[in-house]
C-alpha cells in the first residue's frame, strides 16, 4: 500500500500595486578635480600633483645650473683675481709717495682684463647646452623659451653685476687707503664701483645674446673678443688724414675707452663722458637680446 503526500495548492499571488516614484531633488554636480586642466584627450587624471610652473622656478633651475658647473667658478675667480690682484699690484708699484689724480684711475687695467673673464662666462651660460644638447633637457622642463631665456639672463647679470661690483669696490678702497691724491668725489666713486660693475655685467649680457643667436661657443666667444679688442686694433693701423674721423671714432666708442671713461682718465678728451659710456652699451645690449628673443622663439632646437 502506497503512501501519497497530498499536494499543496500555490498561494495565491497577490498583486501589489506599483510604488509611486518619489521626485528626487537635483543633487548639485560633482566639483572637478584640480587636476583636470591638465588631464589628456582621454580625460584620465594623473594622481601625481601638479602645480603650474612661473619665472620663479625657471630662475630658481638657472641659478642651480650656473651655481654648479665649473666655469662659473673659474672664470669668476680668475676674474676677481685679475681685477684685484693687478688694482693691488698697481697700487704697490705707484707707492704712497706718488700723487695720482684720479686716485681711483688705477683698477682701469684689472677692470679690462677681468671683464674678458665674464663675457667668457656670459656666452658659455647658454652656447655649452646647445653644445651638449642639455638645451632639449632645459626645454623639456620648461617650453616656455622666452621664460627660460629671461631666467638666464636674470640670474647671470645679477651674479655678474654683484661680482664685478664687490671687486671694483674693493679694488677702489685699497687705491685710496694706499695712494695721495685728490679725494674722489661721489660721483667718482659709483662710477668707479657700481657703474664699473655695471658696464661689465652689460658686456657679459651682450654676450650671452650673442651666445644666444650663434649657439657655438667658440664662435660666440671670438665675436665678443672682436667687439672688445678689434676697433682698438684698426684704429693703431688707420694712419692718414682722410681716415682721421674714422680712428678718432674707433677709439672714443670703444670698449677699454669706455672703461677708462668710467674712472676719468678716457683715451682722448673728446667722446662720451661721465656715465654714457654705460647707456650706449645698454641700448646695444637691449637690441642684441631683443634679437636673440626673436631667434629663439622661430627657431628649432
Amino acid at each position: 500500500m502506497m503512501l501519497q503526500t497530498p499536494v499543496q495548492a500555490p498561494a495565491p499571488v497577490q498583486a501589489h500595486a506599483p510604488a509611486q516614484a518619489q521626485p528626487q531633488a537635483p543633487q548639485p554636480p560633482a566639483p572637478p578635480h584640480p587636476q583636470q586642466a591638465y588631464a589628456g584627450a582621454g580625460g584620465y587624471v594623473s594622481p601625481i600633483p601638479v602645480r603650474p610652473t612661473h619665472l620663479g622656478h625657471a630662475l630658481l633651475s638657472e641659478w642651480t645650473k650656473i651655481r654648479s658647473v665649473r666655469s662659473t667658478i673659474w672664470t669668476l675667480g680668475v676674474m676677481l683675481l685679475l681685477c684685484v690682484g693687478i688694482g693691488l699690484l698697481a697700487a704697490l708699484a705707484a707707492g704712497s709717495d706718488r700723487e695720482l689724480d684720479p686716485v681711483l684711475g688705477l683698477g682701469f687695467v684689472g677692470v679690462l682684463l677681468g671683464s674678458l673673464c665674464v663675457i667668457t662666462l656670459g656666452v658659455l651660460s647658454i652656447s655649452s647646452e646647445y653644445g651638449t644638447g642639455m638645451v632639449r633637457t632645459t626645454l623639456t622642463a620648461c617650453p616656455s623659451r622666452a621664460r627660460m631665456l629671461t631666467a638666464k639672463a636674470i640670474v647671470f647679470f645679477t651674479l655678474a653685476l654683484v661680482i664685478t661690483t664687490v671687486a671694483t669696490g674693493l679694488v677702489a678702497l685699497l687705491d685710496s687707503a694706499m695712494l695721495n691724491g685728490p679725494a674722489p668725489t661721489a660721483d667718482q666713486w659709483l662710477r668707479a664701483t657700481v657703474g664699473a660693475g655695471l658696464y661689465v655685467a652689460l658686456l657679459g649680457l651682450l654676450a650671452l645674446s650673442v651666445g644666444t643667436l650663434l649657439r657655438h661657443s667658440a664662435g660666440a666667444i671670438s665675436t665678443m673678443m672682436g667687439v672688445v679688442l678689434l676697433p682698438m686694433l684698426l684704429a693703431l693701423f688707420l694712419q692718414g688724414e682722410s681716415l682721421k674721423d674714422v680712428q678718432q671714432a674707433l677709439i672714443e666708442y670703444s670698449v677699454p675707452s669706455a672703461l677708462a671713461t668710467l674712472y676719468d682718465i678716457p683715451f682722448l678728451s673728446t667722446g662720451p663722458t661721465g656715465w654714457t659710456p654705460v647707456w650706449i652699451l645698454a641700448g646695444v645690449t637691449a637690441v642684441t637680446l631683443g634679437g636673440a628673443y626673436a631667434a629663439v622663439l622661430q627657431r628649432d632646437v
